[in-house]
């Protein structure tokens, strides 16, 4: 079967970032924008408070505990695809996608204008361009770049990458996924060749709600991978445990959620593994001009929206979600959050409030009224 044509439904507009961003083509109707309009007040008010710069502010003071968690767009189900030859309905694109990414998109352009905010790759300090050219993978026949994210569907966009490139007969082919063998990164390249790719290749990128992707690492790496909780467990449970410092019975194999927040704590961004980096510190969307920035809440239809703006051929879909795999729901998640100390969630939302406020994410709402439900 020929290779489909990318459906090139979507413009790129100037601005502070010489035209990184993208937006759909769709026919909208006044009524369903007056409906649609109701999602605006609460993120516009949170981007005030980020563009103000009160929020580490009102962190520190505890002044968010009085605010309440906007309520999540839509109805939180995922819509079906439609795979047509060549084309993507135009309908696939809703509003709530549509205001969803000119709200990211303007926030990411005012945040990165900033004079103290990396304007290219070279601008970057060496620890921070290794990070990132190490988290970029290149396909050249297609043109694009894609930084990848822990904990943010990067296996099954891995699998994509290797059927493209001839590696894997298909993204449902049963073998375990090798992170690095059959993959090109940014970083093997030579500098003129970077920056020819940063410059001509589409780029792209998914990201999570911040503090689900934390807990998502958690109960894999702690719960499941040994290598994990020999080398961080161990470490953990004898620096945050009392009188376990040199205990050598210790197999890091019951880390609590509030002592691997500690160790966060304690680490720096710019060190830390992978799995709980800051996407920001991954992929420096103020570095590179993303022309694309998915989320893990629409991964169904933003992951369609790539495969068709790349020119994936027909056969190459975005693999199903593994029946092993355990999501992290909102009733867990909130279960997590509200066993924590609150001072230990304060002092930790200032490591990510990069991924909150240029991703538009809701600060989590951990009050006392709202945790006893």
């Amino acid at each position: 079967m020929g290779p489909r044509k990318p459906d090139h439904g979507a413009k790129r507009t100037g601005g502070a970032r010489g035209g990184s961003v993208m937006h759909f083509r769709s026919t909208v109707n006044s009524g369903s924008v007056r409906r649609s309009a109701a999602v605006l007040p609460s993120v516009l008010t949170f981007l005030v408070i980020v563009a103000s710069g009160g929020l580490l502010l009102m962190i520190e003071k505890g002044m968010l505990n009085s605010m309440d968690t906007p309520p999540p767009r839509g109805s939180g189900r995922r819509p079906d695809l439609v795979r047509q030859a060549g084309r993507r309905s135009a309908a696939a694109a809703d509003v709530d996608s549509q205001i969803l990414q000119e709200i990211r998109n303007r926030t990411i352009r005012t945040m990165c204008s900033q004079k103290n905010m990396p304007h290219s790759v070279w601008s970057l300090s060496p620890l921070q361009r290794k990070t990132l050219l190490q988290h970029i993978l290149v396909n050249d026949e297609h043109r694009f770049l894609y930084c990848y994210v822990p904990k943010v569907a990067c296996s099954n966009w891995k699998r994509v990458l290797k059927v493209l490139n001839g590696a894997l007969e298909s993204v449902d082919v049963n073998v375990k996924m090798d992170h690095r063998s059959d993959l090109l990164f940014l970083s093997s390249l030579k500098p003129e060749e970077i920056r020819y790719r940063l410059k001509h290749y589409f780029k792209f990128m998914f990201v999570r709600e911040p503090m689900e992707r934390l807990l998502s690492a958690y109960r894999n790496k702690f719960g499941e991978i040994d290598s994990y909780k020999k080398k961080y467990g161990v470490e953990i449970v004898k620096r945050y445990r009392k009188g376990r410092a040199n205990d050598p019975s210790v197999k890091g194999d019951d880390v609590t959620f509030a002592e691997f927040i500690r160790y966060l704590l304690d680490e720096d961004v710019e060190r830390m593994n992978e799995h709980w980096m800051p996407v920001y510190n991954l992929c420096q969307p103020c570095a590179v001009s993303y022309n694309f920035i998915g989320s893990y809440e629409r991964l169904e239809s933003d992951a369609e929206f790539v495969l068709q703006r790349i020119g994936a051929p027909a056969y190459v879909h975005f693999p199903e979600r593994q029946t092993w795999y355990k999501p992290v729901t909102t009733e867990t998640l909130h279960y997590y959050l509200c066993s924590l100390p609150q001072k230990l969630l304060r002092e930790l939302l200032p490591k990510y409030i990069l991924d909150f406020s240029l991703f538009t994410y809701p600060l989590p709402n951990t009050t006392t009224e709202h945790c006893r439900h």
